[in-house]
């Protein structure tokens, strides 16, 4: 019989994938936070590449500037802005993009020690959906999360093009708090 082999993986087995870096500047004020990038986002090497994610949109609304811009600028007003990005996972077995199809005994974190160490200023984290937020309060250790009092974790709305039980203007308005934080 013939297996099925797509970028050496045969059909039906989940792949070992890695996240990026963060994308962080020492005057970071708030962290967003992924699961783990996409298909799509690993291929092109980009937090939220897939045209249909309404991360980038969201964020040129917030923070005024022109989603067409490069990878690099956008990035680029993030920092900025004093907005830092990065994913909860290091590394996991999925097949696919979503996150539904992470194969939770996979999982291994990111080093949030040592990142909220780089980076002192952070006093707020948001969770971009559901999962992000419960892989975290399930993964990193307790002492880390006990840095953030509870009002300073927020879970977001998705803005996978899969959670499309909320349209892209009200996922805006509630990404707004984002900015609202910034500003106090």
């Amino acid at each position: 019989m013939i297996k099925l082999i797509r970028n050496g993986v045969k059909r039906g087995e989940k792949a070992l994938i890695h996240s990026f870096s963060p994308i962080a500047s020492t005057g970071a004020r708030v962290l967003i936070l992924g699961s783990m990038p996409g298909e799509r986002s690993l291929k092109e090497a980009q937090y939220y590449a897939h045209p249909r994610n309404s991360f980038w949109y969201i964020m040129s609304c917030l923070f005024e500037f022109n989603l067409n811009d490069s990878y690099g600028e956008r990035c680029a007003r993030l920092q900025l802005n004093k907005v830092a990005l990065w994913d909860v996972l290091k590394s996991c077995e999925r097949r696919g993009s979503l996150d539904a199809s992470i194969n939770n005994s996979s999982i291994i974190a990111n080093d949030f020690g040592s990142f909220l160490q780089s980076y002192p200023k952070i006093t707020s984290i948001f969770f971009n959906g559901a999962k992000a937020e419960s892989i975290f309060r399930k993964v990193i250790p307790m002492d880390i999360q006990q840095q953030f009092s509870s009002d300073a974790l927020w879970r977001l709305p998705s803005t996978s093009p899969a959670y499309a039980a909320m349209d892209w203007q009200t996922k805006t308005r509630k990404w707004s708090v984002i900015k609202e934080i910034l500003n106090h």
